[in-house]
């Protein structure tokens, strides 16, 4: 038979296969439909695949118009806060170089001996005034005494030669009234021997009277030279005493300096608190025997201030008077009102030990840092001691 020709089927094996397919391989004949269909669709899809334009796919964001609502919200609400603090901060300036302040004193003795109280004990708060520590005081208060006698003596010894001198001046008052008698008695003595004189000359007179008169006038000149004398002596005698009150009252200044000195020594012995504060690092006890100089304690006063670092970059408008916040690490949440007291003139590290050479070749620019002192506008009411941390920001606009 020739290949080209086609086969005729036997109608009987056609039908069996038939039936076979139908019994055995319906779900072949299922597919074979279904994949059919999909072979006769697959142009149709891919021709709508092909008119969609490209990107025209929907992203998350288009299919939920809550979520884009919502992010868009979220960038504006950034945007707005990323504002808002950037002209909240521009009228600011902060550090948290800083600390809290105070001008600490070291209590020391003035005098030397025995500690007989010590009435504080460590970190007590103590009034202006308060004894912190006593000295015994016993050998001041003799000094004291022996210089009451002696200031004494020597007032009264000034008192003894004022009398003198008062006497010497009555004295003095009657050799000048002797003077005056003597010389009115010369006068009329001369007076009498001139006439006497002229009588005997004239031959009017006798010898006698004229040589009377004569020697009378001699006496008179010889009084009257005596009162003279006793003028003299008299005013000498009161220069004598006069110097002599002068050693005296200078001796009583002395001796009033003395004193004095003994009564401040007494005073010494005790050691007051010079304004309201707190002692710390307390170092005195009974028994010990203090010298000048030595510390028996710290005494830090109540009122403090805050000292701030700030960059020179950030006084630009800083100006005493400007209020500021003050936040202490040691009470969190907490905001203290303070204002700008005054801005150091120079920059920190030029009043340090060591100040920097910049002439010495080489420099590297640093951005300093200004001590700024800003005072607590009142009572902070809790404790504050020095260099405790805190971060000041003051208002600059």
């Amino acid at each position: 038979m020739d290949a080209r020709t086609p086969r005729r089927a036997d109608p009987d094996a056609r039908a069996a296969d038939a039936e076979s397919r139908r019994h055995d391989g319906a779900p072949d004949a299922v597919r074979g439909d279904a994949s059919a269909r999909s072979d006769r669709s697959a142009p149709h899809d891919a021709a709508d695949e092909t008119r969609k334009p490209r990107g025209s796919a929907r992203g998350p964001l288009r299919r939920d118009p809550y979520a884009a609502a919502g992010a868009a919200l979220a960038i504006v609400l950034v945007l707005a806060g990323a504002v808002a603090w950037w002209l909240h901060a521009r009228n600011y300036e902060s550090t948290d170089d800083a600390y809290i302040d105070a001008r600490s004193v070291t209590v020391a003795p003035q005098v030397t001996g025995a500690i007989v109280q010590v009435p504080v004990t460590d970190n007590q708060v103590v009034e202006s005034g308060a004894t912190l520590a006593a000295i015994d005081p016993r050998d001041y208060a003799d000094a004291v005494a022996q210089g009451q006698a002696q200031v004494e003596q020597a007032a009264a010894n000034i008192a003894n030669l004022e009398a003198q001198i008062d006497a010497q001046n009555d004295r003095i008052d009657a050799a000048k009234k002797q003077v005056d008698q003597a010389q009115a008695a010369l006068v009329l003595s001369r007076q009498e021997n001139a006439r006497a004189q002229d009588l005997l000359s004239r031959g009017a007179g006798t010898k006698q009277q004229a040589d009377q008169t004569s020697s009378d006038l001699r006496q008179k000149e010889a009084a009257y030279a005596n009162a003279q004398a006793n003028e003299i002596t008299a005013e000498k005698q009161i220069a004598i005493l006069q110097t002599q009150k002068q050693g005296a009252q200078g001796q009583l200044d002395q001796m009033n300096a003395s004193l004095n000195q003994a009564q401040v020594n007494l005073s010494r012995t005790r050691i007051a608190a010079p304004e309201p504060g707190r002692v710390t690092k307390l170092t005195a006890a009974v028994g010990n025997v203090a010298q000048p100089g030595q510390a028996l304690m710290m005494f830090v006063p109540t009122s403090v201030w805050v000292t701030a670092n700030f960059k020179e970059t950030q006084l630009y408008l800083m100006q005493p008077g400007q209020p500021a916040d003050v936040s202490v690490d040691a009470y969190p949440g907490r905001t203290f009102h303070a204002h700008v007291d005054s801005i150091q003139a120079g920059s920190g590290a030029a009043f340090s030990l060591l100040p920097p050479e910049n002439a010495t070749g080489n420099f590297v620019k640093v951005v300093q840092r200004v001590p700024v002192k800003i005072v607590f506008d009142g009572d902070p009411g809790v404790y504050l001691g020095p260099g405790m941390s805190v971060v000041p920001t003051v208002k600059v606009r």
